[in-house]
């Protein structure tokens, strides 16, 4: 019972705002989901543009490497956006380690 009373410290005098800094935790979770939904879309829509283009006989059939290239570079400006979608993840998730850290320690602090 008195363990989830001594769950939260909620000191005052610490160096950051908490609120603030949950705010930028769930701010950096949405920016990576939105930029992982942009960049995805953005390779779906050219890989159906280049079957299409295919399908309709706008593009002669080409021989398998030029097929294997011509994926690689639609596929190409994905990489930035999952790149952008792991980092932005991880930095939320370290801004709440952290807080979780300091908290911690703080409370290990008081029960000495």
């Amino acid at each position: 019972m008195t363990e989830s009373d001594n769950s939260k410290t909620n000191f005052a005098g610490t160096y950051f705002d908490r609120d603030s800094v949950l705010r930028l935790a769930r701010l950096a979770s949405i920016f990576a989901w939105a930029s992982l939904i942009y960049y995805a879309a953005q390779a779906l829509i050219a890989l159906v543009v280049f079957s299409l283009q295919l399908a309709r006989g706008l593009m002669v059939p080409p021989g398998l490497t030029d097929f294997a290239q011509q994926l690689l570079w639609i596929f190409q400006p994905a990489l930035p956006g999952l790149w952008n979608f792991i980092g932005l993840q991880a930095v939320g998730k370290v801004l709440l380690i952290f807080m979780d850290m300091e908290d911690n320690t703080r409370r290990a602090a008081r029960n000495k």
